[in-house]
């Protein structure tokens, strides 16, 4: 084996180490027995994921995640997709290049800035403390990730294909929902996955849109961590990576099936 190769394989450890590291050391001490974060484990025990089914602020946060992040998956989804087929095959200009700018500027604008915009504009609509102002909120920050996803997925398209059906009689709306939209619909998928996860994951937006009873479970962690630190919060992030995974695998099992 060349040298080359033995550092690509030393540095490609390394920086997998480097991400797993944090989450192989928390992981484990969500089966604690114990009601502190600390190693050695006294004994392993489910009883904080049975506080997460039965605590009322951690059962009500997990729901609220779920409505939430449901809503955040569909509206992102539907407004990132229309965006980018809008924006599919235009020549580069300048108004356009600002249309694609301004699609993927929520993704580089701190979230505090953006929580303070939305925070004095729900005030004025009456949807400031609403589920309906948090999905917004959370769909603002996941369109760039649908736009990305299901821009790619276009520009592999054969635009022969479309030619192909129109020139068969098909009209546009027609070529669109039997063409199009089943060959770019890796990309949607996976744009909506990671909707869904953004929308889980945001506490700062959440803190400044969202009331008493919209708390997420990453508000709820957030809170926890600021009142007391118990393993629950490990459990919490335990089910967070899991049900993370679980999806992951989910699209690719789909995607293998779609190809076949």
């Amino acid at each position: 084996m060349r040298p080359l190769t033995i550092a690509k394989l030393v540095f490609g450890a390394a920086v997998v180490f480097f991400l797993m590291a944090p989450l192989i050391a928390i992981l484990p001490l969500a089966f604690t027995n114990s009601v502190f974060l600390n190693y050695p484990i006294p004994s392993f025990s489910f009883r904080w994921f049975h506080e997460l089914l039965t605590a009322d602020a951690w059962r009500r946060s997990i729901l609220n995640s779920l409505v939430i992040g449901a809503g955040t998956t569909v509206l992102a989804t539907i407004l990132g997709t229309i965006g980018s087929l809008g924006l599919r095959g235009k020549k580069i200009s300048l108004l356009f290049g600002f249309i694609r700018t301004v699609f993927l500027l929520p993704m580089v604008v701190p979230a505090v800035v953006l929580g303070v915009g939305m925070q004095l504009m729900f005030a004025q609509y009456g949807l400031a403390n609403t589920y309906l102002g948090v999905i917004i909120a959370h769909s603002v920050l996941a369109i760039p990730f649908v736009v990305v996803n299901v821009t790619a997925s276009l520009q592999g398209i054969d635009h022969r294909l479309e030619h192909a059906a129109a020139s068969m009689g098909a009209a546009p709306h027609v070529v669109l929902r039997t063409v199009t939209l089943p060959l770019a619909m890796p990309g949607i998928i996976s744009g909506a996955v990671f909707a869904f996860a953004t929308s889980l994951d945001e506490v700062v937006l959440t803190l400044f849109v969202a009331g008493p009873n919209q708390r997420t479970l990453a508000r709820q962690m957030f809170s926890t961590i600021r009142e007391n630190i118990s393993p629950a919060i490990a459990a919490a992030a335990f089910v967070f990576i899991a049900g993370t995974v679980i999806i992951a695998l989910l699209v690719n099992i789909g995607r293998r099936a779609q190809n076949a």
